[in-house]
């Protein structure tokens, strides 16, 4: 089945793309969904929407200390004052103004809280009712985060295009703002970067910090030959895994929470970088500078294709390589010239040498070089992609690399890294990933984890022991390859953890973290 149209927002649209509305709910029309299966009742107008299902509002216990919640206490420097929502958009969020504080639910029957693997209490026992809650909305709210997970892959936002990203980071801030974010923009040089914060019931524990990115690996155009499209229960298109379809479904996890009047349990800040497929070079500092008072770090990267999170993740470093040679022409002076191609390829037959060691893999990502057949190539050059499984191997292979010398008179070769992520490796104990267990488990999803091949933005929390875990985003496959896909009916489970993981406190991660 194709997608819904897209309705224009108000916002500036990409050269080859128009701007989607965003889930939200200003009529009580109902919902766009995938039918009665899921309990909820096909909308008349697009991108318009609210929960059929009656559920009581959930009032999570106070935090132990604190009888009130105290103001806002969040730096300026990383948030502005919320900008009034568009009128002429719509946005995933209650039909209604959510209460500032849901008053305590009658004493209704309800699923028991799940114990934890240790046997202790659920962390859903001090929230009755959450679970059904939230599984229960989040079935009404999936067919419209399917839609705006098309809309936003139809923005076309390529790595490097910054009037395309800036059209999808206007966008993307408008969802988040009717969802009660608070949105400040951050320049780069190759496209906006966003800095969102949802204030949390008790201000005083550790943020969590979750990390994004806009930017996809597809050229502007993909669209023409492989548009977004819908069948046989999957909604594939260029970016809807890798990650418009994360970024999707945690705009509806707080659009959850504010319809049932809640808010996160502690301060949430999410860094939606522009540049996050080509190593974030810029991107990087936002994130690292929100690691500071962070109390724990989730990552919006699709999970592995079995809906596993990931738990650790290879280091990974973009390399360039120069090669100058001396051009001439290649028929009547070519003993005067140095061929820059001819070095470059051995410099590569070498340097995959080098990066034979243990725990280290090379990819030739790209070679460019020469102008002429007749000419003696002057210059030529590579752009190689490296993983580490350790952050031993990572430095000896770099250390080889920047150690390379010309193998030709008269040839100069260069090494330059373009953006490097330090390895984040697998720990036997992850307190983290235990407590997601059990608010899947109450949830009545299966769930665990395990160590991916990739890297992202979660490597740097994670390389320095701050609990992280990733792949929180939609499941699917195809990442960076044109069968590129997330399945449909993993979007309510996906929807309902965010929200669990928002809403229920953490348990102690670290000595350093509260709450």
């Amino acid at each position: 089945m194709s997608p819904q149209a897209v309705r224009p927002s108000t916002a500036t649209a990409a050269p080859t793309a128009v701007a989607p509305t965003a889930l939200a709910a200003t009529t009580t029309q109902g919902v766009t969904n995938q039918g009665a299966a899921q309990g909820t009742t096909a909308g008349a107008t697009a991108g318009t929407i609210t929960a059929v299902t009656a559920v009581p509002a959930v009032t999570a216990a106070p935090a132990t200390g604190t009888g009130t919640t105290p103001a806002s206490t969040a730096p300026a420097s990383a948030v502005t004052t919320a900008e009034p929502t568009r009128t002429a958009r719509t946005a995933l969020a209650p039909a209604t103004p959510a209460p500032a504080a849901a008053p305590p639910p009658a004493a209704a029957p309800h699923a028991p809280a799940v114990p934890d693997s240790e046997g202790q209490p659920g962390p859903t026992a001090a929230l009755p009712g959450l679970p059904r809650a939230l599984t229960t909305r989040a079935r009404t709210l999936a067919g419209a985060v399917r839609k705006r997970c098309a809309d936003l892959a139809r923005i076309e936002s390529p790595s490097g295009d910054a009037p395309r990203l800036d059209a999808l980071a206007e966008e993307l801030a408008a969802g988040f703002r009717a969802t009660g974010a608070t949105v400040q923009r951050e320049p780069g040089p190759a496209g906006d970067h966003l800095v969102l914060q949802w204030d949390g019931r008790d201000e005083s524990l550790p943020h969590l910090l979750v990390v994004g990115h806009h930017d996809t690996v597809w050229p502007a155009g993909i669209l023409t030959d492989w548009p977004v499209t819908e069948q046989d229960g999957t909604l594939s298109g260029p970016g809807v895994v890798d990650m418009k379809g994360g970024l999707a479904i945690l705009e509806g996890a707080f659009a959850l929470l504010a319809d049932l009047g809640q808010r996160p349990h502690r301060t949430v800040r999410l860094v939606v970088v522009s540049d996050e497929e080509v190593g974030s070079p810029d991107g990087r500092r936002l994130v690292e500078r929100q690691l500071r008072g962070a109390g724990a770090v989730l990552g919006l990267e699709p999970p592995h294709p079995d809906g596993r999170l990931k738990t650790a993740r290879r280091g990974s470093t973009r390399v360039r390589l120069t090669v100058t040679g001396r051009e001439a022409h290649a028929g009547n002076d070519a003993t005067q010239g140095v061929s820059a191609v001819d070095e470059l390829v051995d410099q590569l037959v070498a340097v995959r040498g080098l990066a034979s060691l243990p725990g280290t893999e090379l990819n030739a990502g790209r070679i460019s070089g020469g102008t002429r057949a007749n000419v003696i190539a002057g210059r030529a050059e590579a752009e190689l992609g490296l993983r580490f499984a350790t952050t031993e191997a990572q430095r000896r292979t770099l250390d080889n690399l920047a150690r390379l010398t010309a193998l030709r008179p008269g040839a100069r070769v260069r090494t330059e890294v373009l953006s490097s992520r330090p390895a984040w490796p697998e720990r036997s104990a992850n307190p983290l990933l235990r407590h997601v267990r059990s608010l899947a488990a109450a949830l009545g999803q299966p769930l665990d984890g395990g160590p991916a091949g990739g890297a992202g933005d979660t490597n740097l929390p994670g390389s320095r022991g701050l609990p992280t875990l990733d792949g929180f985003g939609a499941v699917g496959a195809g990442a960076h390859a044109r069968h590129e896909h997330i399945r449909i009916d993993q979007l309510a489970p996906r929807i309902a953890l965010l929200a669990a993981m928002l809403a229920v406190p953490l348990p102690r991660l670290r000595d350093r973290s509260e709450g």
